[in-house]
């Protein structure tokens, strides 16, 4: 990874319209070499890879579900991803970070995938959006 002036943060926003937009801005007063629209292709690229990945005990993907705490793509396009689970000892620990890892892989122009589970914050049921709080029925 290079180093964080060369490093695109997202932190993961209510809603898509807001990711491609935080992507653009993405930290401020950070440089990157990835022409704007490059970067808001591949932030909303792997948004949707992300959205393919499901929590097998409920319903709804890791995305919706508040699970992805942020994503970094650095200007090699390489990505660094910070997850966390809904349980620490969720059944799928171990094997999540390799679903998400080739998930965000087969994004068109990304470089290597790092996914890190992460439990600080720990995942409460208020990080899912609307989406997901429809799917498990709290609507």
């Amino acid at each position: 990874m290079t180093d964080e002036a060369d490093t695109k943060t997202l932190d993961q926003p209510a809603d898509d319209t807001a990711a491609a937009n935080m992507a653009m801005a993405s930290g401020g007063p950070q440089t990157s070499t990835i022409p704007p629209e490059e970067l808001t292709r591949l932030t909303d690229d792997i948004i949707g890879a992300l959205k393919t990945v499901y929590d097998p005990e409920i319903p709804a993907d890791i995305y919706e579900l508040g699970l992805i705490y942020k994503i970094d793509i650095d200007d090699e396009r390489n990505v660094d991803l910070e997850m966390t689970l809904t349980a620490p000892g969720c059944p799928v620990a171990g094997e999540m970070p390799i679903w998400v890892e080739n998930a965000v892989g087969s994004v068109d122009g990304v470089g290597q995938v790092k996914v890190e589970i992460v439990f600080d914050p720990p995942w409460t049921p208020e990080r899912m959006s609307e989406e997901a709080q429809i799917a498990v029925g709290w609507f």
